[in-house]
Formats: C-alpha cells, structure tokens, sequence
C-alpha cells in the first residue's frame, strides 16, 4: 500500500511539472512575409517535433491578420524542409514551403490568395533582405523595432 501511494504522488508531481517543462520543447521567433507585394509581421512557435503554429498581421492594415500551421522534418542536424498552410481574416488564404537555415532560422516562399508570398523566420530585417521579393519601387526598412515598405 505504501508503494502505491508513493507511485500515486510521484505521478500527481509528472503531472504538474509536464506544463512548466512544455515550453523547454518549443521554441517563438519573429516571421516577416511579403505577400502581394504587402508586408507582414509577426510570430512563428515551433516544437521539437517539427510542427508549429505562426500568427501574422498586415502593416498596412493591422486588422487582417492571418494564422497557420506548418510541419518539418525533426531530422538531426540544422538544414531541413517544410511545409505548411494560412487562413486570413478576409478570407484569404496561402501555402508555402520553407528551408530551415538553422534550427531556428529559415526562409521560404508560396502562393497567396493574391499573388506569390516570400518570408523568413528567426531572421532580423537586414538578414531577411536576400530572402524577401520585396515589391518594385519599395525596401524594406526598420525604424526601432518597426518595420516597412517604402519608396526609396
């Protein structure tokens, strides 16, 4: 009976700890997406099985937001492949692919409701440059922590 009891509290005190050691499992990074020649900002969560979630809003307009799911290889190693889907609050939606850099940084590209889509994750502004179809006759720039398109 004493055994069962100690195994009793020893599983209660599992439990309790699975909330706290979660986070330890997965991992938030900031995403930038041009989609429709239109910036977007905002976060990606990915886990250690190589699913995440990503929630983005537009610059432009902050109230169309988007959210979506992705999957990649949980490989060894940094280089690995992805893929994964978005549903926007107009109606809009978009799939894409993506070739993690590291583990925690990545860029990729896809098809939007209206028209190509180029993003990075894990990257700051000036890194994500390269990687970004920035619109003809815009750059992308920083002021502090915001980001933009503008007309050079």
């Amino acid at each position: 009976m004493k055994k069962a009891w100690i195994a009793a509290i020893a599983c209660i005190g599992l439990a309790g700890a699975a909330p706290a050691t979660a986070g330890l499992l997965s991992s938030t990074g900031p995403v930038i997406a041009i989609m429709a020649g239109e910036l977007f900002t905002g976060t990606a969560e990915g886990h250690l099985s190589g699913a995440g979630t990503l929630a983005i809003h537009s610059q432009a307009r902050p109230t169309l937001t988007c959210t979506g799911q992705f999957t990649s290889s949980a490989e060894k190693g940094t280089a690995g492949k992805g893929a994964g889907k978005l549903r926007c609050s107009d109606g809009s939606t978009a799939t894409f692919k993506f070739q993690r850099m590291t583990m925690y940084k990545g860029h990729g590209s896809g098809r939007f409701t209206r028209g190509p889509m180029s993003f990075t994750y894990g990257l700051t502004a000036e890194e994500a440059k390269p990687y970004l179809m920035v619109p003809k006759g815009k750059k992308l720039v920083q002021h502090g922590t915001e980001l933009a398109l503008v007309s050079p």
